[in-house]
């Protein structure tokens, strides 16, 4: 039984968006045309793959089923066709990343104005989410994630700052009326904005460190808002006098420099290892990735791109 390479790709596509129209703008197709190749597929196979409602498109098991499989195996023939690239002047083709959001929002920015300019021929698609999932089974052929976060058997390049700290900040009227903590412990007498991850858990607890002292806390606050998209209502209610937050120092970076935020516990702030960009070290590293690989090593010429290595060690939840 022969199904068309067209019409799994669109069942992939439809599958990963979890709707016809998300699929379609991905894809730059109609959402009819994407509907009738999903259709093609399930009278092939005889077997439904999706669960249609007017609200959603779910995945049978049958559906899952296929799905485990059908990604890897169109992301090697993918692989495959770019090998035809080493015959190009230029290398061309799409790079897929899955990134951590705080990768797309403080470390992509360096990075891929100038290589995009370098290689015009290469589309990049940026998959930002606070899950971590299985970059290969996603279609994705390189991901960004911390240390601990790395999957086993990956090839790990270091990308972006290599040190990187939290910090925690609040607007300086709320300092003036709520007081000033001396330490970590008085923060959970203070309104402490939080944020939640996809699954479900929090970025608790906060983590600070002096003298080689560590200090875990739960805080409590009146906000707790989604990591994946609503980080900055999280700074903007800091902003504006709602509470104490936790973050990325660079993310607080522009508030910090402005005065619209002022440090707390700054002699607290914990440091960590900064990210790695990983890529599986058992298929045929695609010309988009391997010219990525050499942007990042020429943009720093300590790293080697064909660094191995899975070095986890302890470090706080960074998550997103």
């Amino acid at each position: 039984m022969k199904a068309d390479l067209a019409d799994l790709n669109a069942f992939l596509a439809v599958a990963q968006a979890r709707g016809f129209r998300d699929a379609a703008r991905a894809c730059g197709a109609s959402a009819s045309t994407l509907s009738d190749a999903v259709r093609r597929l399930e009278t092939r196979l005889g077997v439904r793959l999706l669960h249609r409602t007017t609200r959603s498109v779910v995945p049978t098991e049958a559906g899952t089923r296929l799905i485990e499989r059908l990604a890897p195996a169109l992301g090697e023939v993918e692989a495959a066709l770019d090998v035809v690239n080493l015959f190009r002047d230029r290398p061309a083709g799409t790079l897929r990343l899955n990134v951590p959001v705080s990768a797309a929002r403080l470390v992509l920015p360096s990075i891929l104005p100038g290589f995009l300019a370098a290689y015009p021929d290469i589309q990049v698609e940026i998959v930002a989410e606070d899950g971590f999932v299985d970059m290969v089974a996603s279609g994705c052929d390189a991901g960004i994630r911390y240390d601990e976060r790395l999957e086993q058997d990956m090839i790990a390049v270091p990308i972006g700052p290599r040190i990187q700290r939290f910090a925690t900040a609040a607007a300086p009227g709320y300092l003036d009326v709520r007081g000033r903590p001396s330490h970590p412990r008085e923060l959970l007498d203070h309104a402490c904005l939080r944020g939640r991850f996809t699954s479900g858990a929090l970025t608790s607890p906060w983590e600070f460190e002096r003298n080689g002292e560590v200090v875990r806390i739960e805080p409590q606050g009146p906000l707790i808002a989604s990591v994946s998209g609503a980080i900055d209502l999280l700074v903007d209610v800091a902003v504006a006098g709602g509470g104490i937050i936790y973050l990325f120092e660079d993310w607080l970076a522009p508030a910090l420099k402005g005065g619209a935020l002022e440090p707390v516990l700054p002699d607290w702030w914990q440091s960590f290892p900064g990210p790695f960009l990983y890529y599986s070290g058992r298929r045929l590293v695609p010309p988009p990735l391997r010219a990525f690989l050499e942007f990042i090593r020429t943009r720093n010429p300590g790293i080697d791109p064909a660094q191995h290595g899975n070095t986890s060690q302890p470090s706080p939840t960074k998550g997103q």
